[in-house]
């Protein structure tokens, strides 16, 4: 159910906001009086197809999901009659062609507001951003950050779900800088800390925040109560069953998730007796772990995980805001959001952080139905964040992408004449040898992460 979820919620995104984009570029190209003959969403055997009379614009919905395109009357594409040379997309102005080409990019972004104000105005839930552990000796240490506080704002804004503190974070990191933390106390005493991000060394890893930071989020104590057992792993052999309740690892007392996890991760290809209660009766199981390799380190896994915890209610925030006031938060997040990508973008490009950022259609298919599954306000942030990484992605100036339009259009405004058939022609298949290059590793990228224990 979870692969049909994600399968249909991603189907849904990716064909909405493909819809916007190229709506972006026909929209202005009808406005600019360009005639349109194509409005395709896909590619691939048409599965819907509708013209309509009033210029004779097809509308389509393909096979392939994917993509989609926009296409204009062009002398270079086809003989055009003379009496419509005029709508002819080759024959505009210079300035036409160019906002008609970076409307697809500007929908995107418009879009992205527009979720968002909904996301805000609908209102969001998530979890208060109550600090757990804390370890010794890190930047969060350092700053004087404890256990059982709650970061109320970080920058100077307001925190109110571990969502935003997360942004707040990235951003101190990335930029390399102190970042002020306001700090709620459990006896409801509010205080200033000096967080240093710049002392954060290493490449950003997606997953890594909060070891890089120092502390880790409060949850509620997890029993060590088997939830699942993965088929053909080293607990299925040995015959744990769902339910199971560990007390003991090597005569090692277990008393919650956490130690149990600890015990077997130190333990790669080893021999490990648990003390098992199962409906009332105590036994021992006997299992051999299996040996994995995680960013360097050999540990031990046994293939189990936990039952579910309930959150307290306590723990769970909601907020909202007016329609007017939403509209201010969303400019602002859509900018924010645009910054952090462009920037994050730049330490990829420089080894600064791990190309394990970048992800694929997978992972934005398996965040498709997470978000949709969590309700409408999140699954419009979640449309919201692929908008703009759409729209920042096309305005890459890399041939085949809007982007690389722009630039040959850049250059012809300098040079006064445009660039030649023959050099778009040879970027363009150097364009497209680099979009299958990327396609290539975030798809190596996505398979890693789905594969990960």
């Amino acid at each position: 159910m979870s692969i049909l979820v994600s399968l249909l919620a991603f189907l849904v995104a990716i064909s909405i906001l493909i819809a916007v984009h190229e709506f972006g570029h026909f929209w202005v190209a009808r406005r600019l009086g360009v005639k349109v003959l194509r409005y395709s969403i896909g590619f691939g055997k048409p599965l819907f197809r509708r013209t309509l009379r009033e210029d004779e614009t097809e509308f389509v919905i393909a096979a392939l999901p994917l993509g989609g395109y926009v296409k204009m009357l062009d002398e270079r594409e086809g003989p055009v009659s003379p009496e419509e040379r005029h709508r002819a997309f080759n024959r505009q102005a210079l300035w036409r062609r160019f906002a008609i080409v970076f409307a697809g990019p500007a929908f995107n972004f418009l879009f992205a507001i527009l979720a968002y104000w909904l996301m805000f105005v609908v209102g969001v839930s998530g979890v208060k951003p109550m600090v757990g552990e804390v370890t010794p000796g890190s930047p969060a240490a350092l700053a004087g950050l404890q256990p059982e506080e709650v970061i109320v704002a970080v920058g100077g804004r307001p925190t109110p779900v571990w969502d935003v503190v997360i942004q707040e974070l990235v951003n101190g990191i990335v930029d390399g800088r102190k970042v002020p933390i306001t700090v709620q106390t459990p006896e409801g005493t509010t205080t200033e800390l000096q967080l240093d991000l710049g002392q954060v060394d290493g490449k950003l890893e997606p997953g890594e925040l909060f070891d890089r930071v120092g502390f880790h989020p409060w949850s509620p104590p997890i029993a060590p109560v088997v939830g699942q057992v993965v088929p053909d792993s080293p607990a299925a052999r040995a015959g744990l069953q769902k339910g199971d309740r560990i007390l003991a690892a090597d005569d090692r007392a277990i008393d919650d998730w956490r130690e149990l996890v600890d015990h077997v991760r130190a333990r790669p290809d080893q021999t490990i007796v648990l003390q098992v209660e199962r409906n009332g009766q105590r036994i021992d199981v006997v299992l051999h772990t299996a040996a994995r390799d995680i960013d360097g380190e050999t540990i031990g896994w046994m293939g189990i995980g936990p039952a579910a915890v309930a959150l307290p209610e306590s723990m769970r925030v909601e907020y909202r805001y007016g329609p007017l006031a939403a509209v201010g938060r969303s400019l602002d997040k859509t900018w924010r959001d645009t910054l952090l990508t462009l920037k994050m973008f730049g330490k990829i490009l420089t080894g600064e952080a791990s190309v394990r950022n970048l992800s694929g259609p997978i992972n934005i298919a398996v965040y498709a139905g997470v978000s949709a599954s969590a309700g409408f306000a999140r699954f419009m942030e979640f449309l919201a964040i692929v908008s703009l990484g759409l729209g920042i992605i096309n305005l890459f100036p890399i041939p085949v992408l809007d982007g690389g339009h722009l630039m040959f259009y850049l250059v012809e405004m300098v040079t006064r004449r445009p660039v030649s058939e023959a050099v778009q022609e040879m970027a363009t298949r150097i364009g497209l040898a680099i979009l299958l290059a990327l396609m290539l590793f975030v798809f190596y990228n996505d398979i890693a992460r789905l594969l990960q224990p």
